[in-house]
């Protein structure tokens, strides 16, 4: 072996402490911080010197820290949460990232991790490589390197995503057993978290520290002028509890300057945060139209751990009973999206979520001024199909049609299965209320002009409820939200 080979070129590790064993949720997370943050700090010096020219012949790396906690008996917990306990003795580990961006959530979570079980923590560094596209600034471009100056690749100088690590199978197999010695404290690793964390800032053109508890999807650009609208609105109102709007690019709209920014050249999925101090505010996300779309944003924000997620878009109404400008609860899917087959097979039920439910229908009685029967005339609950074929009316009318009938749906889009699919799948409460824009199977296909008037007449409406329902959502205690429900056999510890 030469000596200008890569494996013989010399390996600089960042400085790291001894694992440290707390009792305290505070003082374990102050250590993940201290550990993250000299580790990025050494990456980010390393990266600028090599930029400059300076140590392009040597290897740099900085491991991300990590949390472990062992128990050794089966004594009974207090198990009324979905969450917050381990379902049996063993050794649970979670590489981490950006406590900073997830400190209450850490705080949460090993707190009462450390109440049920009455043993400690332990913090230290792990043997998982922080890849130096993930320890760099979100908004810092990487710099084009004379490679041939520094006759090496970059990747040979730092470490990159290493996509084998980067994987759901915790998600999609809803079990703590590994193969290893260690069994999964959280459903997400560290590069897992870093990845989405990327993938948002990309999609959406807004910090992921922006994102609030409560999301609301859209599949139309009508839905964000409005809440844009009550946004400005909302944060001038000190009442409100809401502070600022943050719109992409990270323009912070405040009650000094409420105007919110509109991109001139909007992202893929553009994101508006009407934020609290609390991280209780509203993030509503323009999904655009499909599933594939559906599935990118659901897969990234679950990453953030949400409080619940609701779909609020147009739908085609499959009954002659139903006029244009009704609404649609969704209590079950007909999944012909297939974007999720290989993660959640579709025999898996995908159930209404009582919470949910309850808020939505309440949030449309009183936005419509309509309650009890009388609801009855502008909301409808059933069945919604998805399909990932924008022109399903043109295919040959008796297969689609007799499975729509079969299953006795009431109403057909794009997006709403796979959004509540990978609520299930991720475990983040989620739920649909659609509103009928066209019937044609009926005759009544959405054409500009009465689409536009359409539009116009009931969107405003919508998305007030969509709002409505979150905050009524707000109100309730997080462990009726995040009930046992959407938890399976063996679930990780963190929610």
């Amino acid at each position: 072996m030469t000596a200008d080979t890569p494996s013989a070129t010399k390996m600089i590790v960042a400085p790291h402490s001894e694992p440290r064993i707390f009792t305290s949720a505070r003082d374990a997370v102050d250590a993940v911080t201290e550990i993250y943050r000299d580790a990025r700090k050494f990456l980010t010096e390393k990266f600028n010197a090599v930029a400059a020219g300076d140590g392009g012949d040597c290897r740099y790396r900085a491991y991300y820290p990590y949390i472990q906690i062992t128990t050794t008996t089966h004594a009974k917990v207090d198990t009324r949460l979905s969450f917050g306990h381990v379902s049996e003795p063993g050794t649970y580990y979670l590489t981490l990232t950006d406590p900073m961006l997830f400190r209450n959530y850490l705080m949460q979570q090993i707190s009462i991790l450390l109440e049920n079980h009455n043993v400690p923590v332990t913090v230290g560094v792990s043997d998982t490589p922080i890849p130096l596209h993930f320890a760099l600034d979100r908004d810092q471009i990487l710099i084009e390197l004379d490679e041939a100056k520094l006759q090496t690749p970059l990747r040979d100088i730092f470490d990159v995503p290493d996509l084998n690590t980067i994987n759901d199978r915790v998600v999609n197999t809803g079990t703590t057993v590994s193969g290893g010695r260690y069994k999964p404290l959280a459903m997400f690793n560290a590069q897992r978290v870093d990845y989405s964390l990327a993938r948002l800032a990309h999609y959406t053109a807004t910090d992921p520290v922006h994102f609030q508890n409560f999301v609301l999807f859209t599949n139309y650009q009508f839905y964000i002028d409005d809440f844009i609208a009550f946004a400005e609105k909302a944060i001038t109102d000190p009442a409100s509890g809401y502070e600022t709007l943050v719109s992409p690019g990270n323009h912070i709209a405040t009650a000094q300057n409420p105007r919110a920014n509109r991109p001139v050249t909007p992202p893929q999925m553009p994101a508006y945060h009407l934020t609290r101090k609390d991280g209780s505010g509203i993030t509503l996300v323009n999904i655009g139209v499909g599933p594939s779309n559906a599935k990118t944003a659901t897969d990234h924000i679950a990453v953030l751990r949400p409080h619940a997620w609701v779909m609020l878009g147009h739908c085609a109404g499959l009954r002659n009973s139903q006029n244009l400008g009704d609404y649609v609860l969704a209590h079950a899917y007909v999944r012909e999206d297939q974007v999720l087959d290989a993660d959640l097979p579709i025999s898996v039920p995908i159930p209404p979520l009582a919470e949910i439910q309850i808020a939505l229908e309440q949030a449309v009685a009183e936005k419509t001024d309509l309650s009890g029967y009388a609801l009855k005339r502008v909301m409808r609950t059933g069945t919604v199909a998805s399909v990932d074929n924008r022109n399903w009316e043109l295919q040959e009318n008796t297969g689609p049609i007799h499975r729509l009938s079969q299953s006795r749906a009431i109403a057909l889009d794009m997006e709403s299965a796979t959004i509540a699919a990978n609520g299930f799948r991720f475990r983040v409460p989620y739920g649909t209320l659609l509103c009928v824009s066209d019937k044609p199977l009926h005759g009544e296909l959405k054409l500009p002009g009465m689409a536009t008037g359409f539009y116009k007449k009931q969107v405003a409406q919508h998305l007030s409820i969509g709002i409505r329902a979150m905050e009524l959502l707000r109100e309730m205690p997080l462990e009726r939200l995040h009930s046992r429900k959407l938890r399976s056999f063996n679930e990780t510890a963190f929610l």
